[in-house]
């Protein structure tokens, strides 16, 4: 029997980071996913997590955590996919440091894939995108943090972790009319700012307490703005704006739709799909297909660009006399003759 913890530990503090130079959130990913693996089979197995060995997490052990997880926890299939490859990543690195894992492996890397829901992206019109941006109070400083934290989400379409990871150096210098973008996939990208968007900037950035945290955004306490804090930020204004905006309280507004509504608003701009897969940082056109899913101009647009076709009742006639020839034989019962 072999002991998990020194392979686990192994993989997350070396493979990944190091060998693989995964980023920061893929790690703490895989490290959530194992700890609810662990504590799930900790608890099937009525061992300690410190004890618990390779060969204790066969495949029938991984069926049931990935049942437990959509059943007990609520997960979608989205998320148990993505413990599920966490999972096989582990086994993958085991496969050439423990060959007494293979079969073992094998077993757990036939486990399939759930097919997932291909829903329609959720953004923001105009009217509910401005009554958010209008939301924040611009007499405080904390509403002026807030209002330029909303325009630059919006306006540069960025992931959450992209916004509270800029740092004062990302920025033009001295006026922040562009942003250098270091995103997923370490794709990187340098945007333009709107006025709008810039002038948010310049009125964060005169009144930012004066402090060696080199991140564009602190909370409460000068520190680094998490994710958790933006989430909790966004809510409260999201709240605030439906009393201006009714139709907003109808939709579940988390800080990727901000980055949804700026691909929305830029494909009905420019018509290129090309320009938003740029804006975005996205890695191929496939990633930015969805948004021409969700825009009902783009549809209308093809049902005018085009008519329907009209077609004439009438019987097939064979365009040649072979083809006819071979319909003859094909209708005769007499295969000898």
């Amino acid at each position: 029997m072999t002991a998990l913890a020194p392979y686990l530990s192994s993989f997350l503090r070396e493979h990944l980071p190091k060998e693989r130079r995964a980023s920061p959130h893929t790690c703490e990913a895989y490290a959530h996913s194992f700890r609810l693996l662990i504590g799930f089979a900790a608890r099937r197995l009525g061992v300690r997590p410190c004890r618990l060995e390779v060969e204790q997490l066969d495949a029938p052990l991984v069926l049931a955590f990935l049942e437990h997880i959509e059943a007990d926890r609520r997960n979608s299939a989205r998320t148990r996919n993505a413990r599920l490859a966490a999972i096989n990543a582990f086994f993958r690195f085991l496969e050439y440091r423990l060959p007494s894992s293979l079969d073992q492996a094998s077993r757990i890397h036939a486990i399939p894939m759930k097919k997932t829901d291909e829903t329609l992206v959720g953004y923001l019109t105009r009217d509910e995108l401005q009554a958010l941006l209008d939301a924040p109070d611009a007499r405080t400083l904390s509403g002026i943090r807030d209002r330029a934290m909303l325009h630059l989400a919006f306006a540069a379409g960025l992931r959450v972790s992209e916004l509270v990871e800029l740092r004062l150096d990302q920025l033009e210098q001295p006026t922040p009319s562009t942003i250098h973008v270091l995103g997923k996939g370490r794709r990187e990208r340098v945007l333009p700012l709107w006025k709008e968007t810039t002038c948010a900037l310049k009125a964060w950035l005169t009144r930012r307490p004066a402090t060696k945290e080199p991140a564009l955004f602190l909370n409460a306490l000068g520190h680094a703005m998490t994710r958790s804090g933006f989430e909790y930020i966004l809510a409260k204004h999201v709240a605030k704006a439906a009393r201006m905006q009714p139709t907003i309280g109808s939709k579940r507004v988390t800080p990727h739709v901000l980055r949804h509504t700026c691909a929305v608003h830029t494909l009905q701009a420019t018509r290129d799909i090309r320009r938003v897969s740029l804006w975005l940082g996205h890695a191929n056109l496939q990633s930015t297909e969805i948004y021409l899913r969700a825009d009902p101009t783009e549809k209308l647009e093809a049902l005018a660009a085009t008519s329907a076709p009209m077609f004439k009742p009438g019987r097939f006639r064979a365009p040649d006399k072979v083809m006819a020839m071979l319909n003859n034989v094909s209708r005769s019962g007499d295969y000898a003759e």
